[in-house]
């Protein structure tokens, strides 16, 4: 699934072909992903595109009266293409530009959404959603503060949309890793010099992460249709029974909210 620094990467991605360029037309070939596309996504013509923001693992496009959200699910890609390269089966929505290129929406599970909000920033799956972990609101305080009197893991803490948004599960457990927590410690038994080197650690996962180009995985490619490179510097996911990259002891996994989990628990505590 694509998780945060994938999307990051899709938008640096796209932005430069769409920005101040004018969606011509839609071409829909199915209207029917997680939600039904909205008329107003499904009927543009002729709209200029002011710009192309994210939050958390929206894709927020400006345009003439309101936003269209665009999320990417679980296997969804979007990529800048010329205009005549032909659509596959899973090719789901095209948005012609007025340069001769083409922004294609490609899904093949379908999980991923093509939204719109008249009102830029506001919308319903954006309500309670918490800080950006690469804003100023986030904050090792403000994660120590939140945790008090939680009982469930800080693994599943941390990737709760509400605590802050796109940790998911590769990137949570990179930074458990890097800040040295077990990722099963209760979140409210965790000091605020902890919180600090988490979200510390969270902020350089995800920033390195960014820089990489994003994580690869089976269904990831970056907008310019190259894979990202993180995954070979990847400590901990994935590698249950390898050696841990610090001390060399066998890394352990367990599950956390039906998601697997590596961790050392030498190097974590």
């Amino acid at each position: 699934m694509p998780e945060l620094p994938e999307v990051e990467t899709t938008r640096r991605g796209i932005a430069p072909h769409l920005e101040g360029r004018r969606i011509q037309r839609v071409l829909l070939r199915q209207r029917q992903l997680r939600w039904p596309v909205p008329d107003e996504v499904a009927g543009l013509q002729h709209a200029p595109v002011s710009g192309v923001a994210r939050r958390a693992k929206f894709l927020l496009v400006d345009l003439p009266g309101g936003q269209m959200l665009m999320h990417l699910g679980m296997s969804g890609s979007l990529r800048v293409i010329p205009a005549e390269t032909p659509h596959g089966k899973h090719d789901h929505a095209d948005f012609v530009l007025d340069d001769g290129k083409v922004l294609r929406f490609t899904d093949p599970r379908r999980f991923g959404a093509l939204l719109w909000t008249a009102t830029p920033g506001q919308h319903a799956l954006l309500d309670h959603l918490g800080p950006e972990p690469l804003g100023d609101a986030f904050t090792g305080e403000a994660l120590f503060h939140r945790s008090r009197g939680r009982r469930q893991s800080v693994k599943t803490f941390i990737m709760d949309n509400r605590t802050v948004v796109g940790v998911g599960n590769i990137y949570a457990q990179e930074s458990l890793f890097m800040a040295g927590i077990h990722p099963s410690r209760p979140a409210g038994r965790i000091s605020a010099a902890r919180y600090l080197r988490l979200a510390e650690a969270i902020r350089e996962v995800l920033g390195r992460a960014i820089e990489a180009g994003g994580t690869t995985l089976r269904d990831f490619t970056r907008a310019d249709g190259q894979p990202g490179y993180f995954a070979q510097s990847l400590a901990v996911y994935g590698r249950t029974g390898a050696p841990c990259i610090r001390c060399g002891a066998a890394l352990k996994g367990s599950r956390h909210g039906q998601r697997s989990t590596s961790y050392c628990a030498v190097c974590q505590t």
